[in-house]
């Protein structure tokens, strides 16, 4: 399943106990249950550019940050980052404190060891909820993927959520390494939509910088994606989604990486450090 799918399947689960975002992994790569497109299957239709303003909104000196979000607690949730989310669980877990490599002396390591091929890894925190709309997010981090382990991943994924009086504003993305597409996942009808810019890999054994943009329209119930910048690089995206009604009426905030196994099964890990999350 995918990092939203995951999401979803979260969402239900955290329900029950009180309800995140995004779980998924298969051979497609995402927050609810149902099945995502493989990387394999027909392309998905590209998603029709939004009138979110260019440039983006930038939060300003009034926002609230939350930083150095690797180093707080992360938590799973078993197989619901599977397509569907069910099938066998892989053996995933994260590492605090990592002194080497890191940039400023205390990274995140994120590994997956899956026996079934498509079987994926789902890591979420859970935030104060956002109770109002969000004008302008930015979510940011460091990568570093070791050397070997750069054309291992079917996908990384990263993602925030926000849910409002029960409608889900999903900001997830998708470095899909078949193919090199960056997607972006559209909660309402549960598919990752091709955004035209391409997934240049990881160069391995250094670290590189990704910086997400959204925002949202909680009277018009939209979810804007605005640019993805990656090592000093910004690309504008303006995409809109619809968000989604779940029916529970509850609010929450939440950010989630998944890490996703491909077509070997093939063991890897990622290290994450400097992640921020920005927004007002």
């Amino acid at each position: 399943m995918r990092l939203w799918q995951a999401a979803q399947i979260c969402s239900a689960m955290l329900a029950l106990s009180l309800m995140l975002t995004s779980c998924g992994g298969s051979n497609s790569s995402s927050t609810s249950a149902s099945s995502v497109p493989s990387p394999n299957a027909s392309p998905t239709p590209s998603p029709t550019p939004g009138t979110s303003p260019s440039p983006t909104p930038t939060p300003t000196g009034n926002a609230t940050v939350i930083d150095h979000v690797e180093e707080l607690p992360w938590l799973t949730c078993g197989a619901c980052g599977n397509n569907g989310g069910v099938g066998p669980t892989a053996t995933y877990f994260d590492t605090l404190g990592i002194g080497t490599p890191s940039e400023d002396g205390s990274a995140t390591q994120f590994s997956i060891a899956a026996s079934v091929p498509f079987t994926n890894g789902y890591f979420y925190q859970k935030h104060t909820p956002v109770t109002t709309q969000i004008g302008a997010l930015t979510y940011e981090f460091g990568l570093y993927v070791p050397t070997g382990s750069e054309n291992l991943p079917q996908a990384i994924e990263f993602e925030c959520q926000q849910i409002l009086n029960g409608w889900v504003y999903n900001f997830s993305w998708q470095a899909l390494y078949p193919g090199n597409q960056w997607r972006i996942f559209d909660y309402g009808l549960k598919q990752w939509d091709a955004t035209g810019l391409t997934v240049t890999r990881f160069t391995p054994g250094t670290w590189h910088h990704i910086l997400a943009e959204y925002h949202n329209d909680t009277v018009a119930h939209t979810v804007l994606h605005d640019a993805l910048t990656v090592d000093g690089v910004r690309m504008p995206v303006n995409i809109t989604h619809n968000a989604f009604f779940s029916g529970a009426v509850n609010n929450q905030f939440t950010n989630a990486v998944q890490l996703d196994s491909n077509s070997t099964a093939a063991p890897y890990s990622v290290f994450i450090d400097q992640m921020k999350i920005t927004y007002q």
